[in-house]
């Protein structure tokens, strides 16, 4: 049973996260709240905020890129001062740390949502993550990763490194489950991302109890098994190769 995943429309997301964070919201009851986003580009290309700033959200964009957070500027204007704008490459510690990078906003300390989707560290940035408490938290992991499996990048690794060195990137499932239970939070929904909500208000949900219970099953195989399928496929490109 995976109840948050019918819910699932795209308007700026991705995966459906726009629809299924709807859902949420609406649950929770927040008509109007605040979210930080980094790797925020233009603020609505593969954005899981985008569409809350639409309907008169506040929120904080982080981009680094410094071409990009020209697009970024550029969309803030048309919001009149609900988006704030931070140009810079979120780190796990010192004046570029996540908690460093929000402290001069006027973001509360229980904002409503945070949106982590750095391809790469994401993991890392979270669990150092210290002075905020968000209520709902996406993040995105590494999809291909089989359910069972621990894995975490090396902190500070850019994804072209990873690739180039033939090494895996991001968080499996499994250890980003285990990290958001050691900071509070019950998974709700998994769409690629992993979508988390704040224990204190988990039973505003009213989701199915064995749902919360077994948050495994909530695991999307399908990345797995484009994984699995890529694998089987080189394999044959590579002994066709040999033989000829």
């Amino acid at each position: 049973m995976k109840t948050l995943l019918k819910y699932a429309k795209n308007e700026y997301s991705q995966n459906g996260e726009d629809g299924i964070l709807a859902e949420i919201f609406k649950r929770l009851d927040i008509k109007k709240g605040w979210f930080v986003e980094f790797g925020a580009w233009d603020a609505k290309h593969m954005s899981n905020t985008y569409a809350l700033l639409k309907k008169s959200w506040r929120g904080v964009d982080i981009e680094g890129d410094k071409e990009r957070y020209k697009d970024l500027v550029k969309a803030a204007s048309k919001f009149r001062g609900r988006l704030i704008t931070i140009c810079a490459f979120v780190a796990t510690k010192g004046a570029k740390s996540l908690d460093s990078l929000l402290k001069p906003t006027k973001l509360p300390q229980d904002f409503d949502l945070l949106s982590i989707d750095i391809d790469s560290y994401d993991w890392h940035i979270w669990k150092s993550f210290k002075n905020y408490s968000p209520k709902v938290v996406v993040i995105e992991i590494n999809s291909g990763i089989p359910l069972g499996k621990e894995y975490v990048q090396p902190d500070g690794t850019p994804y072209e490194i990873l690739l180039k060195d033939g090494e895996l990137t991001g968080a499996s499932f499994s250890s980003t489950l285990k990290l958001a239970q050691e900071k509070g939070y019950s998974l709700v929904c998994h769409t690629g991302n992993m979508i988390f909500v704040h224990v204190d208000l988990i039973t505003k949900l009213n989701l199915p109890k064995e749902e919360l219970a077994n948050p495994n099953g909530l695991f999307v195989d399908d990345w797995v098994k484009k994984s699995s399928l890529f694998a089987k496929l080189s394999d044959v490109l590579k002994s066709l190769t040999t033989k000829n």
